[in-house]
């Protein structure tokens, strides 16, 4: 959950999407944006373990094994949910009135010393009862570092006497801030901030979707859950340091987990992350390395929304490099019903949800700037092995609701008492793909089959306009012949196919294609050229409904 929103962003209808981001209806187990009591009562019932953190104040070296087997140790025991009490005036605060709780820049940790990250804190409250706490290490010596009440300023409306004398343990979240466009000025880098929700930026980039530690049971007819960290262990930097190292507990009823990040700020800025998973029951459906985003509308569904502006998404495809080195482009949709899709994979080499469209153009908001919201890649390290990236996509009639989740479901079953671990590296910015020989996938365009006057007649038909732009084929003569593979399921058959030239060089492959039942029909379609493959694979789900 992001409650307090970034300097760069002005609007109260960006402000709004931060504070709902992560909370979840109990009722509602596919959602992920429901507010109000339902979102206060979501963030209290995930919770971590009542249990002390791992460390305290101990004289020993406390590494990252160290805390593993404490979180080992932890799963094996029953779970206690924490006692959430806050004093009354810090429970009951409003959304508007927990906004104006600021943390003091000057009192950030580290600003008296010369480096290259700040920390800030994050006041409890509002939907945020559960509080998280911060050790701050040196040589592997952790203490708890406690802040105190005059590190807030507490903006009217509120009166500033009525929290001077309250002692909270711990805080909401935090967030790291680095020198990311100039070296005098230290930009927004990070921030953790309810359950295991957190968020990076690349330089020049704005704040948009976001990263979770773990997803439990997404998507399911099991009621969702919803880890946090509880616990953050972060090595205090170095003046020479250029990367920020954090480790971090994690609970949730069904396991315990202990998670490392390294997180190095760029153009591009990456987080290495190991996370170690100790499952204390079965687990339906574990999601690693889970991505939520926003989609509202876009080229490809926009016709029942009556805005000034031609796109509004923080996300609009899901992107995935499989094993062989093939690239797989999937555009985002808002369906009209909740949307599954299961794309099989065997260790895949990366997965993410992107911002493709850069063009301010194409969105033409002054205030959110979706043209500038990051893309998000996960790399992975080592053998994933066989499993399954799946894509969530939820209805939503608002773009304050983030209803698109992402993540990978192992093909192995969490077991009680048999651990997991997996490492990746997340790229978070504006641009998050290496150069490639292949074409991409630039836009995505749909509607009725026919002419439009038969459209009522036939709707089981739909035209489709891929646009792809880039790699060996870009600059090619416009009589090149350049041949399309489509890939038709059973229950749709294709009425027609070509591919054209655009005028800025790229190349654009129409279908149309007619279904034949009412299931999901699943499209997939690339460009070959002398019997080579030159782009990459363009895949949808159209729906009865989209």
């Amino acid at each position: 959950m992001f409650a307090v929103k970034s300097p760069r962003i002005t609007s109260r209808r960006s402000t709004l999407k931060l504070g709902v981001a992560a909370a979840c209806s109990v009722a509602l187990p596919f959602s992920l944006w429901n507010a109000g009591k339902a979102a206060a009562q979501e963030a209290s019932q995930a919770s971590s373990d009542g249990e002390e953190p791992a460390v305290g104040t101990q004289e020993q070296p406390f590494t990252f094994d160290t805390l593993s087997a404490a979180m080992e140790k932890r799963a094996a025991e029953a779970y206690v949910a924490p006692d959430a009490t806050l004093p009354d005036v810090v429970a009951n605060l409003s959304y508007d009135q927990h906004r104006a709780i600021r943390f003091r820049p000057e009192q950030a940790l580290w600003r008296a010393e010369p480096g290259e990250f700040h920390l800030q804190a994050f006041y409890p409250g509002w939907v945020f009862k559960d509080t998280t706490r911060i050790f701050i290490g040196n040589d592997g010596i952790y203490r708890q570092h406690v802040f105190d009440a005059s590190d807030f300023e507490y903006r009217p409306p509120l009166d500033p006497s009525a929290f001077q004398s309250l002692k909270v343990d711990g805080v909401a979240g935090f967030r790291i801030h680095a020198p990311l466009q100039r070296p005098d000025y230290f930009d927004e880098l990070v921030t953790f901030l309810g359950a295991s929700y957190f968020r990076a930026l690349g330089a020049g980039s704005r704040y948009g979707l976001s990263a979770r530690g773990l997803a439990i049971n997404t998507a399911t007819s099991e009621t969702e859950e919803f880890p946090r960290f509880s616990a953050f262990y972060i090595d205090q930097p170095r003046p020479s340091d250029g990367a920020i190292r954090i480790m971090a507990e994690l609970h949730s009823p069904s396991l315990a987990g202990a998670y490392l990040f390294v997180i190095t700020p760029g153009q591009t800025t990456t987080i290495e992350t190991t996370c170690r998973l100790y499952p204390r029951t079965d687990i339906t459906r574990l999601g690693i390395a889970p991505l939520t985003s926003m989609y509202f509308f876009g080229e490809n569904d926009h016709a029942d929304h009556e805005d000034f502006r031609p796109e509004v998404h923080d996300s609009d495809g899901l992107y995935i490099i499989r094993a062989t080195g093939e690239e797989i482009w999937r555009p985002l949709k808002n369906p009209q019903t909740l949307a599954l899709s299961y794309i099989q994979e065997s260790s895949p080499k990366a997965f993410g949800l992107l911002q493709r469209d850069r063009n301010f153009l194409n969105y033409q908001d002054t205030e959110a700037r979706y043209d500038l919201r990051p893309s998000l890649l996960i790399e992975t390290i080592g053998d994933w092995g066989n499993g399954t990236v799946e894509l969530v996509e939820i209805p939503t009639d608002s773009e304050v609701n983030d209803n698109i989740v992402a993540f990978w479901v192992p093909e192995t079953k969490a077991a009680a008492g048999q651990p997991m671990e997996f490492s990746y590296r997340m790229r978070w910015g504006l641009g998050t793909q290496d150069p490639t020989l292949m074409a991409r996938v630039s836009g995505t365009y749909v509607g009725v089959g026919g002419n439009a006057a038969d459209a009522k007649d036939n709707p089981s038909s739909r035209r489709f306009a891929i646009n792809f732009t880039g790699g060996t084929i870009h600059n090619l003569p416009d009589d090149a012949k350049i041949d399309p593979q489509i890939d038709v399921p059973s229950n749709a058959r294709l009425l027609d196919s070509s591919v054209s030239r655009l005028p800025d060089g790229g190349w654009r492959l129409s279908l149309e294609i007619e279904r034949e039942d009412s299931q999901p029909v699943e499209l997939r379609v690339k460009l070959s050229m002398l019997q080579r493959i030159v782009s990459e694979t363009w895949l949808y789900q159209w729906t009865s409904t989209t």
